[in-house]
């Protein structure tokens, strides 16, 4: 079997349901009962209102953040030490995040304790925009960390400055204009994922009536067939508001752009570095505290409001935890990360680049449809509830990141040393196992510890295709951050941030040693 079909087949397999998923999102456009049921529906306008909130705080708010680094810290030895900072930040997941944050910044939470000030983040989807935009800058700041062409981008600064123009203003006029085209894919997946998010939102999010996504996955678990419709219907939606987000945006950066070409003004000597120090601080500070409340919480014998400090610390709640949902979730993100892997090697061997954005496509949909979907055929197939259907629909978001982190150093390969090797007879399989895979194991590595860490994190795959019979670290977290126990929440937090953490660590710990017994090879 040659390995392009080899590769169209097992991409099929996983992505199998994006046509079920999108097909059951259209099915109630021609239903005027469900448009009419779901007009009416009195949670309605204000889980759109939360929804439009969230998402714009966390879009416009991630992109200031990362302008505001961008021009107050870059290039120089500030910037260099933040960059430092964010696989750490990058690393907590999502919902930890989240834990922490509530932890932090809830009604009774320590800084509720420390001011007697209670902050409301969950009314209007406030707080979870802002969760979502600190959040998102850290990952922006990482896609802008390697998209800035150093040398060019230095010296048209330094023609900027010698025309009169000051630090803010030659900064905005060299990097915004060149960043942004290239920060297009990035904000996409930003706007995409603050419209559909689900775990995240039932933590931090409002809770009656709950964002639009919340609100959908509530009516698609519904035993009435009409609330399923409202819920698909609702999903459609989401996709519709992500298309609207889109042309705003290009609408909005068109406008910017002849802005900045006309714009004529005095040249200011001002500068942001302040400003942007300030802001740095403030987003490191907001994730080191989240850490530490789950850290602190996760040991706290007694912590009743309003007490700014546990009474003790003691390991009885580490000892009472449930940490079997470790052992589940370390087996399907192995399993799942290695079969992504493979089904990344055979696609990229396979030289079908030009699809690649099709990949990477479920990046910037609704997740619930797609869910949906999968839950669909794996009723077909008799898997639900099975681990191989549990790890199959991980695939369908670990398979696209690991394509981003893993196409860049394989589109660079050296295409002399395949030459070399087919001048021995070599077949193509030998040339991709004795040639390709030794030299490009450390970006493969990177790829399976993204791969390992995005499919800790998933909660709705993880909840739908196991049918509510497997318990992840991720999902207990969601679970019991309603449940009124912080010490369990805590450390269901803490132990899905470990897990990527330590698996980035082992793989760099890898890629160090096959580096130092390969040296002069690469």
């Amino acid at each position: 079997m040659s390995h392009r079909l080899l590769a169209n087949l097992a991409v099929a397999c996983v992505f199998a349901p994006l046509l079920p998923g999108l097909a059951m999102m259209t099915k109630p456009l021609l239903m005027p009962e469900i448009w009419q049921a779901l007009w009416t529906d009195n949670q309605w306008p204000q889980a759109l209102l939360a929804t439009l909130n969230s998402t714009l705080i966390s879009v416009l708010g991630a992109l200031a953040l990362c302008l505001l680094l961008l021009c107050g810290l870059w290039p120089g030895v500030r910037w260099q030490r933040y960059t430092a900072q964010l696989p750490l930040l990058l690393a907590l997941p999502h919902v930890a995040f989240a834990s922490g944050f509530l932890l932090l910044f809830a009604d009774n939470g320590w800084l509720a304790r420390l001011c007697g000030v209670s902050f409301h983040l969950d009314e209007f989807g406030v707080g979870l925009g802002i969760l979502l935009a600190f959040k998102e800058s850290w990952f922006l700041l990482w896609i802008a960390s390697t998209q800035l062409p150093h040398t060019t981008l230095s010296q048209q600064l330094t023609v900027a400055q010698s025309l009169g123009y000051g630090p803010l203003q030659s900064r905005i006029r060299v990097i915004v204009p060149q960043l942004l085209p290239r920060l297009k894919w990035a904000l996409l997946a930003v706007a995409a994922y603050s419209l559909s998010v689900v775990d995240v939102a039932m933590i931090l999010g409002p809770a009656n009536p709950p964002t639009l996504a919340v609100l959908a996955w509530q009516w698609l678990n519904d035993a009435d067939p009409q609330r399923v419709a409202m819920g698909m219907l609702t999903s459609l939606l989401m996709l519709v508001m992500l298309i609207v987000f889109i042309v705003v945006g290009y609408g909005l950066w068109m406008f910017i752009r002849r802005a900045l070409g006309q714009f004529s003004g005095r040249r200011h000597q001002s500068g942001i570095q302040p400003l942007a120090s300030g802001a740095g601080f403030m987003m490191s500070a907001t994730g080191m505290a989240a850490i530490a409340m789950l850290v602190v919480w996760s040991f706290a014998d007694a912590w009743f409001y309003p007490s700014l400090f546990p009474d003790g610390l003691a390991f009885s709640g580490w000892q009472t935890a449930e940490l079997s949902s470790l052992t589940t979730t370390l087996l399907i993100a192995l399993a799942s990360s290695l079969l992504g892997l493979l089904v990344v090697i055979l696609w990229l061997e396979g030289g079908n680049s030009r699809f690649d954005m099709w990949l990477v496509l479920p990046l910037f949909l609704p997740a619930l449809p797609l869910v949906a979907g999968q839950y669909r055929m794996l009723l077909v197939l008799d898997q639900d509830g099975h681990w191989p259907g549990v790890i199959w629909s991980h695939l369908l978001w670990v398979v696209p990141y690991m394509l981003l982190v893993a196409r860049p150093a394989w589109q660079q390969f050296d295409r002399r040393l395949l030459i070399t090797a087919q001048t021995f007879g070599w077949s193509r399989w030998k040339i991709l196992c004795r040639v390709k895979l030794p030299i490009l194991v450390r970006p493969l590595l990177a790829a399976f510890a993204v791969g390992f860490s995005v499919s800790v994190a998933q909660y709705l795959p993880t909840l739908y295709a196991g049918a509510g019979r497997f318990s992840t670290v991720t999902t207990q977290a969601v679970a019991l951050s309603s449940g009124g126990d912080p010490q369990q929440q805590a450390i269901q937090a803490l132990l899905q941030m470990l897990l990527p953490a330590m698996m980035f660590i082992a793989t760099l710990q890898v890629s160090r040693l096959v580096s130092h017994y390969r040296q002069g090879l690469r």
